[in-house]
């Protein structure tokens, strides 16, 4: 089977993150696949697809140009005659899907985030029947996506995307005497929440919150957002509070950190922080998406509401205020991501959208 899996760019994290990952599950059950990129951004996936062996046509253009990427899509799959269209990201599905009907060249259709635009919501709803299959990347987010496009059960599909490595990194423990290092990883992006985590950080400060050891949050990840961020940090006067810029190492950064943060507004599967799990550490994350389902409040980390500072900030105290329970609450964070996405549950999950999707192509051969 031939299936062109359309992204919306190449840009350093995101969904393009799992890419490879799910490619080679694809190619394992004997696919051929070929990336279709509608844009380059900053171009930061390009190194991790080359180096997994992808073949990745990209298109030179931006992201606002619809009728362009729509026809160079056309044209690019009217030449290749793939089996399947597989997109990812709103721009991708409704070009995917238009391109399909008018090639005739069954769609199916990732859905990774909680949050959609407005419009974009109004587009995929009145497209929806265009995709044969919608595949969530978490229980919730299928949940989700069959309550907000109006999807039957028998259209919709959970592949989880995260495959835990029991070969990744492991952060060290806290020792006493050591200042604490707190951090989070993600696009500069209002979705992720982090001026929500500086007026946190603000409100314990006003507040003259005892921090019994010295401790630094360190921001991780590049974006529209990073100028508001920064006048948030000196107006608050956060000197422990930095923003490091896209990390280039994800897996070291968490490595060295005692505490993970995801503040989020909005998120599907959240991969950095099951990839913080993963790592061995204590996690403190918003109730959005997966996560509140795959963090055990109080064994493995803290759930506070989304986008609510003080609840935030009341965590962080409790967290901050015991840094000696930190690298049990991580230990148990890293098991329990084992168990529930480990790589044979991945590629378990893989196979059996697969086998859906080789039906999907059979029928419109048919």
């Amino acid at each position: 089977m031939r299936i062109a899996y359309v992204i919306n760019s190449l840009e350093g994290g995101g969904a393009a993150l799992p890419v490879p990952a799910v490619v080679e599950v694809l190619q394992a059950r004997g696919a051929d696949v070929v990336v279709f990129a509608l844009a380059r951004r900053d171009g930061r996936a390009l190194a991790a697809f080359e180096a997994a062996g992808l073949t990745v046509r990209l298109r030179e253009g931006g992201t606002g140009d619809h009728l362009a990427a729509w026809r160079w899509l056309r044209g690019e799959l009217a030449a290749w005659r793939p089996d399947v269209i597989w997109t990812s990201l709103t721009r991708a599905t409704l070009l995917g899907q238009l391109a399909g009907a008018v090639l005739g060249i069954p769609v199916v259709s990732w859905q990774h985030n909680a949050f959609l635009k407005p419009a974009n919501l109004l587009l995929l709803r009145a497209l929806q029947a265009r995709s044969a299959l919608w595949i969530g990347d978490s229980h919730s987010v299928t949940a989700l996506t069959a309550r907000r496009l109006g999807i039957e059960p028998a259209r919709l599909a959970v592949w989880p995307l995260f495959a835990a490595d029991p070969e990744a990194p492991r952060a060290r423990p806290w020792r006493p005497g050591e200042p604490l290092r707190l951090g989070t990883l993600g696009r500069l992006h209002p979705n992720k929440g982090y001026d929500v985590l500086i007026e946190a950080l603000a409100r314990l400060k006003r507040q003259g919150f005892p921090a019994p050891v010295p401790f630094e949050v360190l921001i991780a990840g590049e974006g529209d957002q990073r100028e508001v961020l920064e006048a948030a940090i000196r107006a608050a006067g956060l000197a422990n509070v930095r923003l490091t810029g896209f990390e280039t190492d994800p897996r070291g950064f968490l490595a060295g950190l005692d505490l993970y943060l995801q503040p989020s507004r909005a998120e599907g599967l959240c991969i950095a922080a099951h990839e913080a799990m993963q790592a061995g550490l204590p996690v403190l994350v918003s109730a959005v998406g997966e996560m509140p389902y795959s963090v055990v409040d109080g064994e493995i980390g803290r759930v506070v509401p989304p986008a609510d500072a003080p609840a935030l900030a009341a965590a962080l105290a409790g967290l901050l205020s015991h840094p000696e329970r930190l690298a049990g609450m991580g230990a148990a964070a890293r098991s329990r991501v084992l168990e529930r996405f480990g790589g044979a549950a991945f590629a378990a999950a893989g196979g059996e959208v697969y086998a859906r999707v080789l039906a999907i192509a059979a029928a419109a051969r048919a």
